[in-house]
């Protein structure tokens, strides 16, 4: 699984025109998923993402996780993020399928919420428009083959 983490200010998904999950300080998730993935690295993931110290004390200093500034997460599907880029025209083919995908984005969600955040969401193959307000800016790039 990857996840593209961005610190956030505030950050919104429109689908159809009509606001599908919308957040304060906090998380947004681009996740994608590949064909390999289990639910034990959707689990991984999420309590890395979860636990992440990124947010400012009172030092100025990135030393403060997600529950400790109050903060939410705002979830994106983005099989992009598994796009084979050797040619001119990315090709997907390195994403998992969407009987995969689902249940596995699914299950990152639920670890999040059952942490007891506010996690709020796209929706998985919508096209989406996505707003957010990058926090510092910090982008952190995580893989669980890598982690």
């Amino acid at each position: 699984m990857r996840a593209v983490v961005i610190r956030v200010t505030e950050a919104s998904v429109v689908i159809e025109g009509k606001v599908n999950g919308k957040i304060g300080k906090g998380f947004l998730v681009l996740l994608g998923i590949g064909p390999e993935d289990t639910e034990a690295e959707a689990e991984r993931l999420a309590e890395k993402v979860c636990n992440c110290r990124v947010f400012e004390d009172e030092n100025g200093k990135m030393n403060l996780s997600l529950d400790q500034v109050g903060g939410a997460l705002l979830v994106i599907s983005q099989f992009t993020l598994y796009a084979d880029l050797k040619k001119r025209r990315p090709g997907f083919s390195h994403a998992a399928k969407p009987e995969i995908a689902i249940p596995l984005y699914e299950k990152f969600m639920a670890v999040c919420r059952g942490r007891g955040f506010t996690v709020e969401q796209g929706e998985f193959g919508a096209d989406m428009q996505v707003a957010s307000v990058n926090d510092g800016p910090v982008t952190l790039l995580f893989d669980t083959a890598a982690i």
